[in-house]
């Protein structure tokens, strides 16, 4: 498995990360705490996984959602708990939208594969209107802190070798 097709096959994504992007999500919006009835913008939103979350918990008035990935947002389109949201292919660098045109702007798990990070929190800030919400949220990767990392943990304490992918990824 190619790490580029990681990031364009929804539901590969989904057998490996889905249920993991759901429940830091799940936190995140806990965390960011904005009110209902928002006009949201969803960026790199891959398969969806996020977006379904943030339908559930936040009662949207509006859900945009962008990914550089046809194939990704087809399959989040094809999401049922997720059909109130717009979905179209996009980049976080040069968002398709007017100044102004979001109460929040949110990139879930993506930030770091984004290659100017600080161009596309602009583009977010811009799209979303003055005293709205601009966030981001990304695994803490440099202190072990990936989904599967405890599992990894005990099976090296165990004595046996980690694998070396993700289960499902074969």
């Amino acid at each position: 498995m190619s790490e580029m097709q990681f990031f364009t096959d929804g539901e590969l994504y989904e057998r490996q990360m889905g249920r993991w992007s759901r429940l830091a999500g799940a936190i995140f919006l806990d965390w960011l705490a904005v009110p209902n009835g928002l006009r949201w913008l969803d960026v790199g939103c891959g398969n969806g996984a996020f977006t379904e979350t943030l339908i559930a918990r936040c009662a949207p008035a509006a859900v945009h959602a962008v990914d550089p990935s046809q194939a990704q947002v087809a399959y989040a389109a094809s999401r049922r708990r997720a059909n109130n949201a717009q979905f179209g292919v996009g980049d976080s660098m040069a968002l398709p939208y007017s100044n102004g045109s979001f109460d929040v702007a949110v990139m879930a798990l993506v930030i770091s594969f984004v290659s100017d990070p600080a161009r596309a929190v602009s583009e977010m800030v811009r799209v979303v209107r003055p005293g709205g919400w601009v966030a981001a949220y990304m695994w803490d990767i440099p202190g072990g802190g990936l989904p599967l990392a405890p599992l990894r943990k005990a099976v090296v304490a165990a004595g046996l070798p980690a694998p070396a992918t993700l289960p499902g990824a074969e």
